[in-house]
């Protein structure tokens, strides 16, 4: 049985510990003790952006990805815009992006070196404020989702604030994407406030148990159109795989 082997390890201001670490073909980056993101079971990742900009249903111009992580969504995204479409990626620690150059970024094919890709060393948050163009793409894929933010001040990223400065930089028949490792009742809460419909997803893991599942919460004004109002009740969760348009 192999052992781990730590790649590289930061403290940042805050006193957060970050730690990759590699076991075969394994990669994991954990926070504070914790599993953050592997590259084992990535294909919810995937589905966030393939699903996204097959639901916009148009020719993509401007893409927004919250969260670099080990690039999987990223790479999904280039792999089915065109040429002149960018893509924003906005990352909150340094160290992932050089982890991404240095260590790991075969992993995902080197989607940084794409001459498409607007790199941000930010907070998402403070981006989101500061936007006022529109994105026919926002794909938030941060922290584990609503329910289990790394730090408590992530969890504005979903609050009612965080939602509304995402529904207004979304271009008119655009597309929002959240990933999340749990079903967060709260959270759809938030989302039924909008005057945008919404689904979510339920995407079964590869290898896993029968049971186990990430989730996905798309929304937008372009999903097809339910028969209740979308400010006071989602559309049916959908369970992976559904029909996809050819």
């Amino acid at each position: 049985m192999p052992l781990w082997t730590e790649l590289a390890r930061v403290c940042n201001a805050a006193g957060d510990e970050i730690l990759l670490r590699r076991k075969g073909d394994i990669h994991e980056i954990r926070f504070n003790g914790l599993e953050l993101m592997s590259n084992i079971n990535h294909r919810s990742e995937t589905i966030l952006a393939e699903r996204s900009l097959r639901l916009l249903g148009r020719p993509v111009r401007r893409v927004l990805i919250g969260g670099l992580g080990m690039g999987f969504t990223l790479r999904a995204t280039l792999d089915w815009i065109d040429e002149n479409a960018e893509v924003t990626v906005c990352e909150l620690v340094p160290e992932i992006v050089d982890w991404n150059r240095d260590h790991i970024g075969h992993l995902a094919g080197h989607p940084l070196r794409d001459r498409r890709v607007d790199l941000r060393v930010v907070d998402i948050q403070h981006f989101l404020k500061r936007q006022d163009k529109g994105y026919d793409v926002i794909l938030m894929d941060t922290d584990n989702g609503p329910d289990f933010t790394v730090r408590e001040t992530n969890d504005a990223i979903y609050s009612d604030d965080g939602l509304k400065s995402v529904h207004r930089i979304l271009s008119p028949g655009g597309i929002a994407a959240f990933w999340s490792a749990t079903v967060s009742a709260d959270f759809e809460e938030r989302l039924c406030a909008l005057p945008w419909r919404w689904r979510r997803d339920d995407v079964c893991l590869i290898g896993g148990r029968a049971d186990a599942f990430h989730h996905i919460y798309f929304a937008g004004n372009s999903l097809p159109c339910p028969d209740f109002p979308p400010q006071t009740a989602p559309l049916p969760a959908t369970p992976y795989p559904i029909p996809e348009p050819s």
